[in-house]
């Protein structure tokens, strides 16, 4: 079970007070940056687009990953359709500063996987705070 403030000096809700620890509580699973991508680079919105991807992600895990992203402030999720309720999410301002990181991931793969392909044209994703 992840500890919470340990120490004095970390801000309530987080474990340390390293960088580096807190973003990989928010995204560091194998999943959530997956979201992130598809919402920056192939401009997916709603859940049917984001299951549509290669990696196939479950559903419930991406249930799970939409909210994560949405309570930190990632993702903002907003109604199209009441009865039945159906949402689309988009990247934030604070979301789409990850752009770089997953650049330089793609780069680093690039260079370290044999096989990867950075594509050549991606989306300009439409942010909402």
């Amino acid at each position: 079970m992840k500890k919470i403030n340990p120490s004095p000096s970390c801000l309530v809700g987080y474990r340390s007070t390293c960088p580096i620890a807190n973003v990989l509580d928010i995204v560091g699973d194998k999943w959530t940056l997956l979201v992130v991508r598809d919402l920056l680079l192939s401009g997916k919105r709603r859940y049917g687009e984001f299951q549509s991807s290669p990696e196939s992600i479950p559903t419930n895990i991406l249930a799970d990953r939409l909210k994560r992203l949405e309570a930190a402030g990632l993702v903002k999720k907003e109604f199209y359709q009441n009865n039945p309720p159906r949402a689309e999410y988009f990247i934030t301002r604070k979301g789409a500063e990850l752009g770089p990181v997953l650049q330089e991931m793609a780069q680093w793969g690039q260079k370290y996987i044999p096989g990867v392909i950075i594509p050549s044209q991606f989306n300009q994703p439409e942010i909402r705070d």
